[in-house]
């Protein structure tokens, strides 16, 4: 049929090895042997024996002698542009395909609430030590399975005991409450903690991991019968949010609220602070921590997370931060 491909003839096509093509792309555009071995560094005779090798290969001629110039042949004319052509393409793809694997894409899942009040702000510093790093962020309250989910890392909200997981502590928790200065400035500053009870409160959906108004309050010595009425959110970080929207008190984590302290956003209310019965930890499978992303993330994020929670002791004794 016309127009069809011969695969045998395809087939019998043999390609010279990749130093000879680049001799012969060289030495064409310079029509030189020697400028040839001075671009690539080799000898001249190198250069000489690798075209010799694609003339062979070819059954060609590719370059004749006229005096002492060197000139290409019908031949060497017509291949020469294909060999350029082909080595330029090449060295393009090859270029992309280091570079991708240079710039490793790093996909790490975590909650809503500590993306953005905690990892998102710092993610800039990360990027600025990191320039080949593109890290891909997923959000979910529920639990990733590292083992079939396509994620690399992982910040969980929890004990720590999950035993076939590389896991390191991230920061320890802390509750306690939280309002805006407008808030305090409309109200009126509460003398004791009971006196909270009078006060709209920001409340987070229950659940086993959630901070509770009525933990803090037992720590805070106050024995309560039931808890005013105040507006629920699915996840602390809305209730914080909306807290520095002067709408309330809520009950904040000390990971969420650290730097809102620090920038005037938000004021805590006594100095009582409740341990969670919980902590953030970072986590990858047993066996990857060593891989080059996995390892510069978890290096960078300990640091960070030293440092916050150094921040946050020196602002829970009423110091400035760092």
């Amino acid at each position: 049929m016309v127009g069809s491909a011969n695969p045998d003839l395809a087939m019998s096509v043999r390609l010279p090895p990749t130093a000879s093509l680049r001799a012969l792309e060289s030495a064409a555009r310079h029509l030189s042997y020697t400028r040839a071995a001075e671009e690539l560094f080799v000898t001249q005779s190198a250069i000489s024996h690798q075209i010799k090798h694609a003339e062979d290969i070819w059954k060609v001629k590719l370059f004749d002698r006229r005096g002492r110039n060197l000139v290409l042949t019908e031949a060497g004319q017509a291949l020469a542009p294909v060999v350029r052509e082909f080595l330029e393409k090449l060295d393009k793809t090859l270029g992309e395909l280091h570079r991708q694997k240079e710039s490793a894409a790093l996909r790490i899942s975590m909650v809503t609430s500590f993306a953005v009040k905690w990892l998102v702000p710092r993610l800039g510093r990360l990027k600025a030590g990191h320039r080949n790093l593109d890290v891909w962020i997923s959000t979910s309250d529920d639990m990733v399975d590292l083992q079939h989910a396509n994620v690399d890392v992982a910040i969980r909200l929890g004990l720590g005991n999950w035993p076939d997981l590389y896991t390191r502590l991230l920061l320890r928790e802390y509750v306690f409450p939280v309002c805006s200065p407008r808030f305090l400035e409309r109200a009126k500053m509460p003398d004791k903690p009971e006196d909270l009870l009078d006060y709209p409160l920001l409340y987070r959906h229950s659940t086993d991991i959630c901070p509770r108004w009525r933990d803090w309050f037992r720590d805070a010595g106050v024995e309560i019968k039931s808890l005013p009425p105040g507006t629920r959110f699915p996840d602390t970080g809305m209730a914080v949010q909306a807290a520095i929207d002067d709408q309330g008190i809520a009950l904040a984590r000390s990971a969420h609220v650290a730097d809102d302290l620090a920038a005037g956003r938000l004021v805590k209310l006594f100095n009582v602070f409740s341990p969670s019965n919980v902590a953030y930890y970072v986590v990858c499978q047993k066996g990857r921590e060593n891989e080059a992303p996995i390892a510069a993330f978890i290096s960078w994020i300990l640091d960070e997370a030293q440092t916050a929670q150094e921040d946050f002791d020196r602002v829970g004794k009423g110091l400035a931060p760092r």
